[in-house]
């Protein structure tokens, strides 16, 4: 079954910043969408839980370098997206 991605607006905006820095990662930007609709636990995302004050949200990873944070609400087969960056940025 799929999961269905939400977008809220304060995610497109930063999604926005993110590929006007990073043109030369939207490819792999939608792959790694792409497969977190899929499935979020493929291995190839590295999906974990996060602690700390964020705590209850979880990661996935772009690529070696760059995260998007998000909200998995499972009973709703749902994925609400929050943030995108460098490590730093995104926790």
């Amino acid at each position: 079954m799929a999961y269905k991605l939400i977008y809220p607006e304060s995610y497109i905006r930063r999604a926005r910043k993110f590929i006007k820095r990073h043109p030369d990662l939207l490819n792999q930007y939608s792959k790694t969408l792409e497969l977190l609709e899929i499935n979020p636990h493929h291995p190839s995302l590295r999906l974990h839980l996060l602690k700390g004050r964020l705590a209850g949200l979880h990661s996935v990873s772009i690529n070696i370098t760059y995260r998007i944070t998000l909200e998995m609400v499972i009973s709703e087969q749902e994925i609400i997206l929050v943030n995108i960056g460098s490590h730093d940025e995104a926790y």
